[in-house]
């Protein structure tokens, strides 16, 4: 069942702009502005409806919509200078403001919105249509609309696509949050930020350049005990595979652990050739992000089917029981008192591997990349032995050479701690790492392929153990 928004603008005009300092027409509307109008509405509500907050956040954690929307001419417009709406104040004595007011001229008026897989139940279904027969509006005030949500079983229209923005769980709160700062401030701060950025994969006639490592993921959210600090992840990464081991070992495959497990051959040397790491998911990326941590994510390497094999599902049954219910279902680390539970869907935005998996060509350390190797220079010659040691590890993971790396103590990721505290800083501010690893140089870095590249970008010699772990970012030029 796909569940529809149909928006018609009844003046054949859409009034929306990218943002309060743009004069470009956003069209077609975006989820999250069309969520940020129902919330509105919402809250116009003299009395609350708790049943419409609880649909609304129904809503925000369903899969991105497509929109079908026609095409559409473009109008800009010169700058105005209108009256703030300060109802204490005459309208001729008020300042005026620096307004712009651009708009889109679709040849067809009706946007519709499409949840594939979305089936709420007859209650939330109810509210969110009372909802939308009440929203008036969708951008500026004067883009009056004619909204209704419909349910159907008919395919996608073919010219239906991803968004741009998307709306995610606890947007509704974070709109709630973002009014009353408004309000508090007597409407100098509190306008709510666009939804997140849904970053475009380039098509191609060929496949992209990708590493080693698989794009499906097996995430562990975090359930019980206190989570230690992201800078103790390797610690935790080697308890996780230690665990897992057991799971073999109890399944009474002890004997014949595979090397994509245990990343060693059966002599117990270490393996050379790609095997499972395990990466931190934590709360980074985002405005106000602390980067503390929420789970953890087994990442197979590519091609290995090693998620779906028979011994790998017996062996996680042992240590994440399957029969149990899904609240139960936990995988316990004793020696940190820490429970994980494996989730197939998770809530929480800071889960969600696809922000990991993207293709792009530009990317930037979320946890540091540890160098290969010791480093022997000084001053500028040691940067160029950083930026070399990089590109090579790139290779390593079966990358494309970068074509730029700009190496730096602090991500470029919000919330990522920085590769090197400072001098004076706590023993606990450093990066713990494995005696394998010890005395081992830690660098964030921004790194630009010459081409766009398949996620996940996993570098360095601790990208077994979620080190040198990457994520995708639009704009380079401003983060680095």
């Amino acid at each position: 069942m796909t569940l529809i928004l149909e928006i018609e603008y009844l003046t054949g005009v859409a009034f929306a702009a990218h943002g309060p300092e743009s004069d470009t027409p956003d069209w077609p509307p975006q989820p999250d502005r069309i969520f940020s109008a129902l919330v509105a509405t919402w809250g116009s509500r003299r009395e609350h409806d708790s049943l419409e907050a609880e649909a609304l956040k129904w809503l925000e954690r369903q899969q991105s919509p497509k929109i079908a929307a026609s095409q559409a001419e473009q109008r800009t417009a010169p700058v105005s200078f209108v009256p703030p709406n300060d109802k204490a104040v005459l309208p001729h004595l008020r300042g005026r403001q620096p307004r712009r007011f651009p708009a889109s001229l679709p040849d067809d008026p009706v946007v519709s919105l499409y949840w594939e897989d979305a089936t709420p139940d007859s209650h939330i279904f109810e509210a969110l249509s009372v909802l939308a027969s009440d929203t008036s509006y969708v951008g500026h005030s004067a883009s009056l609309t004619r909204c209704r949500f419909l349910q159907s079983e008919a395919p996608l229209p073919v010219q239906s696509r991803p968004p741009e923005r998307r709306i995610y769980g606890g947007r509704f709160d974070e709109l709630c949050e973002s009014y009353q700062r408004f309000v508090t401030s007597g409407g100098k701060n509190g306008r709510p930020l666009p939804g997140e950025r849904v970053i475009t994969i380039r098509q191609s006639t060929s496949e992209a350049a990708h590493s080693c490592f698989d794009s499906k993921w097996l995430v562990l959210e975090h359930t019980g005990g206190e989570m230690p600090d992201i800078r103790a992840a390797a610690l935790l990464v080697k308890e996780i595979r230690d665990t897992l081991l057991s799971g073999y070992r109890q399944c009474d495959l002890g004997e014949c652990i595979p090397f994509l497990v245990s990343g060693h051959n059966p002599d117990g040397s270490p393996t050379r050739e790609p095997h499972l790491s395990i990466v931190p998911l934590a709360f980074v990326g985002f405005p106000y992000a602390d980067g503390h941590l929420l789970g953890f994510a087994l990442v197979p390497p590519r091609g290995s089917g090693l998620l779906e094999n028979g011994d790998f599902l017996r062996a996680m049954r042992r240590i994440a029981p399957h029969n149990m219910p899904m609240e139960q279902r936990r995988l316990c680390l004793r020696r940190f008192g820490l429970e994980l539970s494996p989730v197939a869907a998770p809530d929480k935005r800071s889960l969600d591997s696809t922000f990991y998996t993207q293709t792009a060509s530009e990317f930037a350390t979320v946890t540091p990349i540890v160098l290969d190797r010791h480093l022997k220079q000084r001053g500028e010659a040691r940067q160029q032995e950083i930026i070399a040691q990089i590109q090579s590890a790139c290779i390593n993971a079966g990358l494309p050479e970068p074509d730029a790396v700009v190496p730096d103590k602090h991500s470029a990721i919000e919330g990522a701690p920085s590769a090197q505290p400072s001098g004076k800083a706590p023993e606990w501010m450093r990066w713990r790492l494995p005696s394998s690893l010890n005395n081992r140089f830690l660098t964030h870095a921004v790194i630009r392929f010459p081409e766009p590249v398949a996620g996940p970008v996993i570098l360095g010699a601790g990208r077994f153990v979620g080190l040198g772990l990457c994520r995708p970012i639009a704009d380079v030029e401003k983060m680095a």
